[in-house]
This record gives structure tokens, C-alpha cells and sequence, in this order.
């Protein structure tokens, strides 16, 4: 019988993170692979949960959201960014990856295009092909230290098709925060050529060194064309939870509702109930959280540039890049998987998340999420590569 999947998902296969992770457990590695933290989120924060359970909040929350969450979500955007949106304009979804899918399949026909920078977190290739889209890679490369996109480059990938870019930063997994330069090149951009703009946030509060988390929807002219896409798990650390949500102007959050009705029509209304806690009340554990990541991050750079990797500065997110051509490796797939054999720890190859693998052949993605010594024995263990 011929395989039954069809032709426009034949190119995604298991993803790279359950293959690492698996690879993690049969070799009894350290996984510095997936981006999840080993720590929980706050105490209190948890409690809500528990106690939302035990009082009988366990059917069917309403389509949209609890309005808890959908108030605390416009509050939380009022509060830090200055951006008014109504509780009507919030959409809560099952994650921010949901919301990547239906978005994308809210505003796309077949044959239209969509930007992405590459390397590109891997559900973005998966939600233009459901949409029978096409997907336009622009390359961020090193400049200075850090990942970025040419503006020139940027431009001429916009066609006549084009519908949409997707922005995400801080990016993963490159670990770059765009500029508000950067961000008035896509903004104009969009305005030019009429392009609707879906931003990937999740991981808004977890950038380093005083680095600006910018939204693109604070930019003139953009709230209107935006749909802003977050959610906890990064920032409270419930990876788990799966509760993410979109902000948008009212046509743009019918058109995504209409389509995420008929993914999963609602999220799980103890998770909801919690995280509208937490955006109220629990930001600065949030602050406290960045801080001790940035913490993590600079404890993991120390050690992979001992172990003679090049390492990236982040300026957000829970990844570093590294360069391993330095050790006499120049093939990334390779390298990550021999490493569980070589040091006994697992990270993920970058070249994976491009359109033109060989654009990122020489980058390996490791994660500072951990407990400080699990980074620690990591990083004994990568001293045997010198």
C-alpha cells in the first residue's frame, strides 16, 4: 500500500527533537537538546491550578478563552508595551505553536507565500505546507557576533503572492533579538507590499545584557496588520501547559478562531485560570527567572569556548550557537549525532531548521535551561572533544 500521508507533509518526518531526546535516553546522555526547563514554575502560580481542578473548573472553558486569561493577556499588553488591545481581541490557543498554524491557515490560500527567516523553529515549514503555502527562507547570518537578516535580501523575496512574514525574536534558535532598526525594515516593508505580519514572541521577557524586547505591533502602522503570538510556557516555565494566546485587531482574530475552532475548538481551563494569575501577579519571578538564565547562559558559553567550540552571545532565548569547526568538525547532523558517544551529551544540529542546510552545516544549538549542574556536568563531559 502506498504510504497514506500526503504529498505536502512527505517532507516532515519525526522531528528532531524527539529524535534527539530518544537519543538521549537509550545513551543515558545529558540532553541540552529540547528546550524545555528541569525546573517548575511559581509555587503559587501551580496552586491556582490545583486549586481551579479541585473547585470544578474541568469542562469546556469558553471558545475563546476564559476571561480571566483574555483580561489578564490585554492588561499584560497595556502594561508592557503600551499596546491596547480588548479583552475581545485575544484569542487563547493550545500554545503558541497552534497559534503559529492557525494563523497561517487563517490568512493563506494555496500558492500564496510566506517569509521566514531561516534557521526557522520547524513547526513553521509544517503550518505553510497544511496550508498548501509556499514558504520563502531569508538567511540571518553572523555579522558582528550575532544573527541578522540583509535588508536587501529581505526585499526581493517579497513577490507578487507573498501574503505574510513570519517574525520571530527573540529568535530561535539563533538566539537573536531583532533591532527596532531591523523591525522598521520588516514593519515598512509590510506596508508597502500589504503584508500581513505573524510574530512568534514566546520568548518576549527572556532576553540578556539590558537587551529591548520590540514588538513589531508598537511600530506605526503595524498593530493593525499584526497578529502577535505568545504564551507561558517559556516565561513561567510550564512548557507543558500548552496555553499560548494571539492578539489582534478584530478581523484578523475571527479569521484565526474560525480556523482554530476546528483544531482543538478549546485549552485546558485550569491552565488558563493559573497563567492569568501569573501575568498579574508573578512577573517578577519572571524577572528573577531572566536573570538567573542569563546566569546559566554565561556558565554554558564558559564552558563550550573551554571544551573549543565558538560560541554566539544570545541575547535571548534558552539557546546558545556554537561553531564547531574549530574542533575539526564541519558537518553539524554528524557531529550531534556522535556527540552522546564522544562526550555523553546531546545537543541539536542548526542545519536542520534551514531550507539550505549547508547555510548552517558548521552550527550545533545546546540549551542553558538546566539546573546549574546539569550545565556543569555537561560541560566536564565536553572537555573530553579537546
Amino acid at each position: 500500500m502506498e504510504e497514506p500521508l500526503v504529498g505536502r507533509m512527505r517532507e516532515f518526518g519525526t522531528t528532531v527533537f524527539a529524535t534527539m531526546t530518544k537519543l538521549a535516553v537509550d545513551t543515558g546522555s545529558i540532553n541540552l537538546g529540547q528546550g524545555f526547563p528541569d525546573t517548575d514554575g511559581p509555587a503559587r502560580m501551580l496552586e491556582h491550578a490545583v486549586e481551579a481542578i479541585r473547585s470544578g473548573r474541568n469542562q469546556y472553558p469558553p471558545g475563546p478563552g476564559v476571561p480571566e486569561l483574555r483580561q489578564a493577556v490585554s492588561g499584560h499588553r497595556k502594561d508592557w508595551y503600551g499596546l491596547a488591545y480588548d479583552a475581545d481581541e485575544v484569542l487563547v490557543t493550545v500554545g503558541a505553536t497552534e497559534a503559529i498554524a492557525s494563523a497561517v491557515l487563517a490568512v493563506c490560500e494555496p500558492g500564496d507565500e510566506v517569509i521566514v527567516f531561516e534557521p526557522y523553529y520547524d513547526s513553521y515549514g509544517a503550518a505553510i505546507a497544511l496550508a498548501g503555502a509556499v514558504r520563502r527562507p531569508v538567511t540571518l547570518r553572523v555579522d558582528a557576533g550575532r544573527f541578522t537578516f540583509d535588508p536587501a535580501e529581505l526585499a526581493a523575496a517579497v513577490g507578487p503572492r507573498t501574503r505574510a512574514i513570519l517574525v520571530n525574536s527573540p529568535h530561535n534558535p539563533t538566539g537573536t533579538v531583532f533591532t527596532r532598526q531591523e523591525l522598521e525594515t520588516v514593519a515598512d516593508l509590510c506596508q508597502e507590499r500589504d503584508l500581513i505580519a505573524i510574530t512568534d514572541e514566546v520568548y518576549e521577557h527572556l532576553t540578556y545584557d539590558g537587551v529591548e524586547h520590540v514588538p513589531l505591533a508598537t511600530l506605526p502602522g503595524m498593530r493593525e496588520r499584526t497578529i502577535m503570538i505568545s504564551s507561558a510556557g517559556k516565561s513561567f516555565s510550564v512548557t507543558g501547559w500548552k496555553t499560548g494566546w494571539i492578539c489582534a485587531p478584530p478581523a484578523l482574530v475571527r479569521a484565526v478562531q474560525t480556523v482554530k475552532q476546528f483544531l482543538t475548538f478549546t485549552s485546558g481551563a485550569p491552565w488558563q485560570l493559573a497563567v492569568a494569575y501569573a501575568l498579574r501577579e508573578e512577573m517578577d519571578w519572571v524577572a528573577a527567572q531572566r536573570a538567573a538564565l542569563e546566569a546559566k547562559r554565561d556558565r554554558l558559553m564558559t564552558g563550550l569556548q573551554a571544551a573549543g567550540f565558538e560560541v554566539l552571545r544570545p541575547a535571548g532565548t534558552y539557546f546558545v550557537q556554537t561553531d564547531i569547526r574549530p574542533l575539526g568538525f564541519d558537518d553539524g547532523l554528524e557531529f550531534a549525532m556522535r556527540l552522546p558517544e564522544l562526550a555523553g551529551v546531546v545537543a541539536i544540529p542548526t542545519q536542520v531548521f534551514y531550507d539550505r542546510p549547508e547555510r548552517g552545516r558548521h552550527f550545533v544549538r545546546f540549551a542553558f535551561c538546566k539546573k546549574d549542574e546539569v550545565i556543569d556536568e555537561a560541560v566536564t563531559r565536553l572537555q573530553r572533544l579537546g
